[in-house]
C-alpha cells in the first residue's frame, strides 16, 4: 500500500449545560408528538397572486350574474 487510509475523526464533547431530568422530559414530549411551536406559520402569498385572484372572483361573479 502506498497511501494511508484516512481515520474517521473522535470528538469528545461534552455539553455545558446537560439536565438529565430535561432530556428525560424532551424525550418523553417527542415520543408523544408535543411540540413547543404545533401551529405552522403560514406562508405570505404574494400580492400578484391575491390580485389573480380578485380578478378571478370578480370575472365568475360577473359570469354568473349575466353581464359577460
Amino acid at each position: 500500500m502506498l497511501f494511508r487510509k484516512p481515520r474517521h475523526r473522535v470528538f469528545d464533547y461534552t455539553p455545558r449545560f446537560y439536565k438529565p431530568e430535561k432530556d428525560e422530559q424532551e424525550r418523553k414530549k417527542r415520543k408523544l408528538g408535543f411540540r413547543r411551536n404545533s401551529i405552522k406559520k403560514r406562508q405570505k402569498r404574494s400580492p400578484i397572486i391575491w390580485g389573480i385572484m380578485v380578478v378571478l372572483v370578480i370575472i365568475v361573479y360577473l359570469k354568473f350574474a349575466g353581464s359577460l
